[in-house]
């Protein structure tokens, strides 16, 4: 899944940028740009959801519930400081709901979907969480968790195997596709990888 970052794309348009990544073959897009108002918001999310629909990618809205039900996404992702679980699959039964953690515990507790454990690699948009989880801390949340985890922070194409090791289901990027030269490229890299888990 791509996390977008519309600072992370060297000033090229987001949307196309993500369009350019669909093509490279990404699966999913969640909508994360948490200092953009409400209504530039919801035009980002129609563009987006425009874009995945037309080849067949999901779209997930980070913590907006109200923007993921105005441009039908796939589903939510709620942070520790968002909704909770329940109100979400309340306002959006169809959708799908996943939830970021920091620990093995809470990918255990959470009622969520799926859920992204990180930051397991050093990386500037997790800095804030700490220092980097790792990949044994990964394993331990994919151990205890009951659902799908997605390893997000520091992924690339490099640390793929150790990310596989630990048993993830899948990754979430940010910077590996936004701020690559071909984004299309840079997408098909990691897919080719990921194609073998």
């Amino acid at each position: 899944m791509l996390v977008t970052d519309r600072h992370a794309t060297g000033g090229r348009e987001l949307a196309d940028v993500v369009a350019r990544a669909l093509d490279g073959g990404l699966p999913a897009v969640q909508l994360r740009e948490k200092d953009l108002p409400g209504r530039p918001l919801l035009a980002l999310a129609e563009r987006l959801r425009r874009v995945t629909a037309e080849r067949g990618a999901l779209l997930f809205v980070n913590d907006r519930l109200d923007v993921a039900r105005a441009v039908g996404a796939d589903g939510v992702h709620l942070g520790e400081e968002s909704f909770s679980v329940e109100v979400a699959r309340a306002l959006l039964p169809q959708a799908l709901i996943g939830a970021s953690v920091h620990a093995a515990a809470a990918a255990t507790a959470s009622r969520a979907d799926f859920v992204f454990f990180g930051p397991v690699f050093a990386t500037p948009s997790k800095a804030a969480f700490g220092p980097p989880q790792g990949t044994e801390r990964l394993a331990a949340a994919v151990r205890g968790a009951g659902k799908p985890v997605l390893a997000i922070g520091g992924i690339t194409a490099g640390p793929l195997d150790a990310v596989r090791a630990a048993g993830a289901h899948g990754i979430a990027v940010i910077r590996a596709i936004l701020a690559a030269g071909d984004p299309g490229a840079a997408t098909r890299a990691l897919v080719s990888v990921l194609r073998d888990w």
